[in-house]
């Protein structure tokens, strides 16, 4: 065999890589700018590193930096424990064709793992046929840190309270618009939230949301009175601000399907990758 590809080859390679030091070497930027208020960096400041990388999934499939909590085809992300330990609950909900829904009076599911500042997005669908009232139609709900519910329920041109209807903040904010489907059609939520933050006793920071329905913004970086209650306004109670996603067993006659649900853990780029 020639040795004339193989040296062709090496020369190539060693081009690659010395372009990719060359633009490392040789980012735009400038050192003498002022620096940024609360940060370290100059305006501008070409020793700042570049986010990293991640391959966005497509049509709602999750990105290369998610965490998958159900894909179609197991629970073993949950639990029906509602108090962290080593000895879990099983998931008792009924898996189905790429689904899955509650198994009425099982309680509520939760996540296995406790999640802080994040992404979400959750799917879900009210079955065809749905029957009752107000808040009777197909109720359940989706609780941040098993403590701030964004509503689950039938909105499509149904009646019910304000802070109560699909989208809403429970007992505390509606949603800006109601962009609903109708029941039978897989409905999407993405929600970004933003933990309250606490200096012992003292709240500092309260939580925010924001939460886009079907693709259309709902809540813009809304700030949240407390944790989610009914008929009351709860405060807040001091937390290491992380907690557990957890969804409703609300005991409806026609459970709410769910599907492909994955989160992203948020943190600063800058800071180093554990």
């Amino acid at each position: 065999m020639s040795t004339r590809p193989a040296l062709i080859l090496v020369i190539c390679l060693v081009a690659a890589f010395g372009a990719a030091f060359l633009v490392q070497q040789q980012r735009e930027g400038y050192r003498d700018t002022p620096v940024l208020p609360g940060q370290k960096w100059h305006v501008h400041d070409p020793d700042r590193p570049y986010p990293h990388e991640v391959v966005p999934g497509e049509n709602g499939a999750p990105p290369s930096d998610a965490e998958v909590l159900y894909d179609g085809h197991d629970l073993s992300k949950w639990t029906q424990s509602p108090k962290d330990s080593g000895d879990q609950v099983p998931a008792k909900w009924n898996l189905r064709d790429g689904y899955f829904e509650p198994n009425p009076g099982t309680g509520d599911l939760y996540t296995r793992d406790a999640y802080g500042d994040c992404q979400l997005h959750v799917e879900w669908q009210e079955p065809e046929g749905i029957v009752g009232r107000g808040q009777g139609r197909g109720n359940s709900g989706v609780f941040l840190q098993s403590r701030y519910e964004v509503q689950v329920l039938d909105s499509y041109r149904a009646a019910t309270y304000a802070d109560g209807q699909a989208g809403a903040i429970y007992g505390q904010w509606p949603p800006l618009v109601n962009p609903m489907r109708k029941p039978g059609e897989w409905q999407t939520y993405d929600i970004v939230f933003t933990s309250p933050k606490f200096d012992g006793d003292k709240l500092v920071e309260p939580a925010y949301e924001t939460v886009f329905f079907n693709g259309v913004l709902i809540h813009n970086h809304q700030k949240l009175n407390g944790p989610t209650g009914h008929a009351e306004i709860p405060p807040y109670v001091p937390y290491d601000g992380t907690g557990r996603l957890r969804l409703q067993d609300h005991q409806s006659t026609r459970p709410v399907r769910y599907r492909n649900i994955w989160i992203r853990r948020l943190k600063d780029y800058d800071q180093p990758e554990k």
